[in-house]
C-alpha cells in the first residue's frame, strides 16, 4: 500500500472528525474566496465605467454622492448647476473635452439621460438596431434598458418624474426610441439615452440651440417666455459634465479652482473611488477576519484530530516500523494526512464560494441588471490552496514528530 492509500484509509477510520474538519475549513476558504471576487469584480466594473474620466463637475455637495450619481448612476444628483458656468468650464483651455449629463426622469426603474452623442462613443457603444437621437424626445435605448422593457424601435413611453419607480409622470410628453444599442459591459447598457434640450422641453423649458458646451462657451443662458402680459427669464441648467483634461498640470490647479471660485464642485473619480473602495474594506476586512478564524480554527481541529489519532495508532505504527518502514516514512505519513485534509477543504471550499457568487451574480442580473459571476479564477486563490497544504502540514507536524520518536520495542512489548 502506498502512502496515500494508507492517508485515506485512516481518515476514514473518523468520518465525522474528519468531515466536520473538511466543513470548517471549506467555510472559511469559501468566504475568503467569494469576498475576493467581489472586490476584483467590483473594483474592476468602477474603474472601467470611470476609465478616461478625469473630473466630475457637479453642485456642492458629497464629492462620493456627485461621482455614484454622474458615473454609476446609483445615487441622487446632487443638484443641477448653471449652463453658462459649465460653458465657461468648458472653454477653459486647460479641458480637453466635456459631456454633459441632465438627469431628473426614468422609465419603469431606468434612468433617462440628457447627453451628447460623444458619451456614447466613450462607452464603446454601437448601434443595433435603428440610430442615435437626433431631435428633441428621440431616445435610444441601452442594451439591458431595452431588453427588460421589451421596447423596441418605433414604440413611444410617458416618462416618470424622478429616479425611482414614481406614481406621477410627465403624461404631456412622450418619447419616441430611435435606436438600440450593442451590450457594452458599462453603465450605458442599463440608460435611455436622449438630447439635454429634450430633458429641458420635458420639465417645461422651451427648447433652443444652447448644448454647444464641447465647443465653445459663447451662447445665451436665457429665454424669454410669454405667457399672456407676464415676461419670465428662465435659467438653462444641466445636472453635471465629465470633463477629461488636455494634460496633467490641470489636475493641480482645475479642481480647487472649481471648488473655490465657483458655485460647482470638482470630484476626482480616481480618488473619490479609492476613498469609496476603503469604506467598503472595513467590511470586508472584517468578514475576511471572520473567515480567516474559521481557516485557523479547522486548522486546529486537524491538529487535534491527528494528534487523538496517534495515540490510538501508537502499536500499528511500531508494527509498521517493525516491518521495515523507516522513520521518515512514518513523519511523512502524518504530514501527508494533515496535507490531505487541508486541500480537500481548499478544494471544496473554492467550489463552494464560486458557486454562491455564480448564483448571486444570476440574482443581480436578473433584479439589478449588474455584472457578478463565480466563472472567473483569480491568482489570488491559488495562494488559497498553498494556504490550506501549509496549514495541514503545520497541523500534522507536532504528531509526526510525536510519531516519528515513538519507542517501538517498547510499544510492542505492551502489545
Amino acid at each position: 500500500m502506498n502512502a496515500f492509500t494508507i492517508a485515506f484509509a485512516y481518515m476514514r477510520l473518523r468520518p465525522l472528525h474528519m468531515t466536520l474538519n473538511v466543513i470548517l475549513l471549506a467555510l472559511g476558504i469559501a468566504a475568503i474566496s467569494l469576498l475576493m471576487l467581489f472586490a476584483h469584480q467590483l473594483e474592476n466594473r468602477m474603474m472601467r465605467n470611470a476609465a478616461g474620466i478625469d473630473m466630475v463637475v457637479g453642485a456642492k455637495g458629497s464629492p462620493i454622492q456627485l461621482i455614484l450619481s454622474s458615473l454609476y448612476h446609483l445615487d441622487v444628483p446632487t443638484g443641477n448647476i448653471p449652463l453658462a458656468e459649465a460653458e465657461s468650464l468648458a472653454a477653459d483651455p486647460r479641458v480637453k473635452s466635456v459631456m454633459p449629463l441632465a438627469l431628473g426622469d426614468s422609465f419603469r426603474g431606468f434612468r433617462i439621460v440628457g447627453t451628447s452623442h460623444s458619451y456614447v462613443a466613450h462607452y464603446g457603444g454601437d448601434i443595433l438596431a435603428g440610430t442615435l437621437w437626433d431631435v428633441t424626445m428621440e431616445v435610444t435605448l441601452g442594451a439591458v434598458a431595452a431588453r427588460d422593457l421589451g421596447l423596441v424601435v418605433g414604440d413611444q413611453f410617458i416618462p416618470n418624474h424622478g429616479l425611482a419607480n414614481a406614481a406621477s409622470n410627465h403624461s404631456d410628453h412622450r418619447y419616441r426610441i430611435v435606436g438600440v444599442l450593442k451590450p457594452t459591459g458599462t453603465v450605458v447598457d442599463r440608460l435611455i439615452l436622449t438630447s439635454v434640450e429634450s430633458v429641458w422641453v420635458v420639465h417645461g423649458y422651451n427648447p433652443m440651440n444652447a448644448m454647444q458646451i464641447e465647443n465653445r462657451a459663447d451662447e445665451h443662458n436665457t429665454v424669454e417666455d410669454h405667457e399672456g402680459s407676464e415676461e419670465k427669464e428662465t435659467t438653462y441648467e444641466i445636472t453635471a459634465l465629465l470633463v477629461k483634461f488636455r494634460s496633467p498640470i490641470a489636475l493641480v490647479s482645475l479642481p480647487r479652482f472649481i471648488n473655490a471660485r465657483t458655485s460647482m464642485q470638482a470630484a476626482l473619480p480616481g480618488y473619490e473611488i479609492s476613498r469609496l473602495m476603503k469604506l467598503v474594506g472595513f467590511g470586508v476586512d472584517a468578514f475576511r477576519a471572520f473567515a480567516g478564524v474559521l481557516v485557523v480554527s479547522a486548522g486546529l481541529g486537524i491538529f487535534t484530530t491527528l494528534y487523538n489519532a496517534l495515540s490510538e495508532r501508537r502499536y500499528d505504527i511500531a508494527v509498521f516500523r517493525a516491518l521495515g518502514a523507516s522513520q521518515g516514512r512514518v513523519l511523512w505519513q502524518f504530514l501527508l494526512e494533515g496535507a490531505l485534509l487541508s486541500l480537500v477543504g481548499a478544494v471544496l471550499g473554492l467550489v463552494i464560494g464560486h458557486s454562491i457568487a455564480e448564483l448571486t451574480g444570476i440574482w443581480l442580473w436578473r433584479e439589478h441588471q449588474l455584472n457578478f459571476s463565480g466563472m472567473i479564477w483569480l491568482a489570488g486563490e491559488f495562494w488559497l490552496l498553498g494556504l490550506a497544504f501549509t496549514i495541514g502540514l503545520v497541523a500534522g507536524l507536532l504528531p509526526a514528530i510525536q510519531a516519528y520518536r515513538l519507542d517501538v520495542s517498547g510499544v510492542l512489548a505492551k502489545g
